[in-house]
């Protein structure tokens, strides 16, 4: 019996070509469709391009090693989120935390129990898939659920869009780490939800727009003043996000390597909106 989704896609990053080749022929087998690379760059690209349900991914790579595979991928809205098992030698427990620190949902060591990747495998795509609407960092809706918000906005002729983000966390993740840039964007979404609380009402919808910025439905009378809420919440905030040790030297740094909160509104009385498609194009003139 085949216990997954059906069609779901595997991308399996492993050197040893006879491994790889046993692995793809058993997922087959078991339903699903299955890509292959034998090096760490070669799978970025693939990866970026047709983002697949799950990757397994060896840590010894003949270029570069898994986790700076992971790193990569994580740094892209595309692939931020896909599921990565780690596959490895490896059994250290510093290891595993490194692995862990860059969002791998499991780590598994060879040799291995090939049912046990299996299950492994499909208990992770049941969780991806369950989460899939929320982001797994902030919690808060996207993608199917934010697309039905705009719909029914759309509905209402006094309907209002904020749109904040933080920008340069690509650097500051570089060089502060995966979870420190999480913290930043927990912070950010309480700050946001505060300002609803303070200049909104109790029917506003947050989440993430598709270009990863934080997105609110209003009505057109309050979008300007919440925009205005949401930019005196966050600004001061922006050196706080930094350790202690580096505040004092942050506007040492050009502003093009800082972090930067960017926030701006339109509404219905701005722009004549017909459907999501001619939203979406104006929501990236204002991203």
């Amino acid at each position: 019996m085949v216990e997954n989704r059906k069609g779901a896609k595997i991308f399996i990053v492993e050197d040893d070509v006879d491994l790889s080749e046993m692995l793809s022929a058993y997922l087959r087998v078991q339903g699903y469709n299955v890509a292959q690379a034998t090096r760490g760059e070669e799978a970025v690209q693939q990866i970026k391009k047709v983002a697949p349900d799950l990757v397994v991914l060896d840590i010894r790579l003949p270029d570069i090693n898994g986790y700076e595979v992971c790193r990569q991928l994580r740094q892209y809205r595309r692939t931020q989120s896909i599921p990565i098992i780690f596959l490895t030698e490896k059994r250290e427990r510093e290891d595993k935390l490194a692995g862990l620190e860059l969002g791998a949902v499991d780590y598994i060591t060879k040799p291995f129990d090939i049912q046990e990747l299996r299950l492994r495998i499909r208990n992770a795509l049941r969780r991806s898939q369950l989460s899939t609407m929320h982001n797994p960092v902030t919690g808060l809706p996207e993608g199917v659920l934010v697309l039905e918000q705009l719909e029914k906005m759309l509905q209402r002729p006094n309907w209002g869009v904020v749109l904040a983000g933080i920008r340069g966390l690509n650097k500051f993740r570089d060089r502060f780490g995966f979870v420190a840039t999480d913290d930043v964007s927990r912070a950010v979404t309480l700050m946001l939800a505060n300002a609803v609380q303070e200049s909104g009402n109790q029917n506003d919808f947050i989440g993430h727009a598709d270009s990863g910025d934080f997105i609110i439905v209003t009505t057109a009378d309050r979008s300007q003043r919440l925009a205005e809420r949401c930019l005196v919440r966050l600004q001061p905030s922006i050196q706080y996000f930094y350790p202690a040790m580096e505040r004092a030297q942050l506007y040492n740094l050009p502003e093009s390597e800082r972090l930067a909160v960017q926030v701006s509104s339109f509404s219905a009385d701005e722009h004549q909106v017909e459907d999501v498609e001619a939203l979406h194009h104006v929501l990236a003139r204002y991203s």
